[in-house]
């Protein structure tokens, strides 16, 4: 007899968060066969092609909301596609090789990334830049503000850490548009990590305990923002963000998207990524965060962070894959 306090989507969505594992594994695998070849957009399409098949084996009945762009500019994971073996409704954020010049040149952090929250759930972000700030957890609430000079943010995030503004660490994409916010920011006292590619992975890393990162800062991709609000969401850190736009078009669809908001309001980290919030990434190149795909006799051995926000937890799960036995 079933009981009447069992609920199908809590043990649903608890399997969910170790099913997700299984998509970004593939995902990366794939991927990791043309590390180093200077070819990404191949090395994208065969991540794409792999994460997409994996969602058939995954018990839900999936709307990618971040994807690969529209249907006539991708052939899967696109905005919209329906995906999943059937189950409780989910949206899905998806980025199936996060750092494609990265993969391509065989640097670090390239990594495979999905995240899964209950319908309505995350923002619809079109593929434009987004303005974000990230820190980690155990913060006072606020103690960074878009709205704020980075000055006054290093400023307050010092004081609540206990410590002086030298002692802290900003990362940032190394692009020409972040010129001033690097000089101010080393004009005030702190130090500066420059990322060539791949923002998903600094955001993360600002938020846990073991990292360098003490502050994430600048503009990035919109559908990235998404992502990493998710995975900031699952380790209870803060995260602002807001929509650059370059014409009215941008506006328009953004508008479209999410037509009862304005479109250029400032985002808190509930507004691109709330409810229970499932996220798991795999690394194709290592980096800080994550190991590389690495193939050693039969076997080949993948390094994945998966992360849910109901509970809390951060598990790294190291996969040994035998392809004698396996096939994806």
């Amino acid at each position: 007899m079933t009981s009447s306090r069992y609920n199908p989507y809590q043990v649903t969505d608890r399997n969910l968060a170790l099913e997700l594992v299984r998509v970004t594994e593939a995902a990366a695998v794939a991927a990791s066969a043309w590390t180093g070849r200077g070819l990404k957009n191949e090395a994208d399409g065969a991540a794409v092609e792999a994460m997409r098949r994996a969602f058939d084996t995954v018990a839900i009945d999936g709307t990618v909301v971040i994807g690969e762009g529209e249907m006539d500019e991708a052939p899967m994971l696109f905005i919209g596609e329906k995906v999943g073996a059937g189950g409780p409704g989910m949206d899905i954020a998806v980025d199936p090789l996060e750092g494609t010049n990265l993969c391509a040149k065989n640097l670090p952090n390239a990594l495979t990334v999905v995240a899964l929250a209950e319908s309505g759930n995350f923002l619809h972000a079109p593929d434009i830049y987004m303005e974000k700030i990230v820190v980690g957890p155990f913060l006072p609430e606020g103690v960074v503000d878009l709205d704020n000079s980075i000055e006054a943010n290093l400023k307050s995030l010092a004081k609540a850490k206990k410590c002086d503004v030298s002692d802290l660490m900003l990362c940032t994409l190394d692009r020409e548009r972040h010129g001033e916010l690097i000089a101010r920011t080393r004009e005030a006292g702190a130090r500066v990590t420059l990322l060539s590619d791949g923002d998903v992975a600094a955001a993360i890393a600002a938020c846990l305990d073991d990292s360098d990162i003490d502050i994430y800062a600048g503009s990035g991709g919109a559908p990235e923002g998404v992502l990493a609000a998710a995975a900031v969401r699952c380790v209870n850190g803060q995260m602002q963000g807001r929509l650059l736009f370059e014409d009215d078009s941008q506006i328009a669809r953004a508008r479209k998207m999410n037509p009862d908001a304005d479109p250029s309001r400032k985002l808190a980290l509930e507004d691109m990524a709330r409810g229970d919030v499932l996220f798991s990434a795999t690394g194709v190149t290592g980096g800080a965060l994550l190991r590389g795909v690495h193939r050693t006799g039969g076997r080949t051995v993948t390094h994945s962070l998966v992360m849910r926000s109901k509970s809390g937890t951060i598990r790294f799960v190291e996969g040994q894959h035998d392809y004698q036995t396996k096939n994806w």
